[in-house]
C-alpha cells in the first residue's frame, strides 16, 4: 500500500515561487498577494484516490483525481488555463504530469516525517513548497 498523504497541511516554506508564476503568466499584482499567502492543504486519500483542497485569505482551490487517469484540469483562480493531467506513483511519490499551453508543468508530493513537500514546475522554472502537519 503506498503512503497515506491524508491531512492537513500549513505552509512553511516557499522558495522560486515568483519564478514558476512568472513562467505561468501571472500578472504582476496577482505574484504579489500570492506571495504573501501561507495556504493550507487539506488532503484526502482513499487509496488511489485523492481529494486535495488548498486556501488561503485570496482563493481557494480544489482538486479531484485517481491514480492512473487522466483527467481535465481546470486552473481557474490559479493561471485560468485547462490543461490534461495525470497522475502517477513513483515509489512513495505522487507525479502529476500537466500537458497544455506550458511545457515541462507539472508537481510532484512526497513525504518526509511530518512535512509534506511539494515540487511545481513549470518551463524552467522549479518552485519547491515544504508544509507541516497541522
Amino acid at each position: 500500500m503506498p503512503v497515506d498523504f491524508s491531512g492537513t497541511w500549513n505552509l512553511i516554506s516557499n522558495d522560486n515561487f515568483e519564478g514558476y508564476m512568472v513562467a505561468l503568466g501571472i500578472d504582476f499584482a496577482t505574484r504579489k498577494i500570492a506571495k504573501m499567502l501561507k495556504p493550507q492543504k487539506v488532503i484526502k486519500q482513499d487509496g488511489n484516490s485523492f481529494y486535495i483542497h488548498t486556501t488561503s485569505t485570496f482563493r481557494d482551490y480544489s482538486l479531484q483525481f485517481k491514480i492512473g487517469e487522466e483527467f481535465e484540469e481546470d486552473n481557474k483562480g490559479l493561471d485560468n488555463r485547462k490543461c490534461k493531467s495525470l497522475v502517477t506513483w513513483e515509489n512513495d511519490k505522487l507525479v502529476c504530469v500537466q500537458t497544455g499551453e506550458k511545457k515541462n508543468r507539472g508537481w510532484t508530493h512526497w513525504l518526509e516525517g511530518d512535512d509534506l513537500h511539494l515540487e511545481l514546475r513549470c518551463e524552467n522554472q522549479v518552485c519547491k513548497q515544504v508544509f507541516k502537519r497541522a
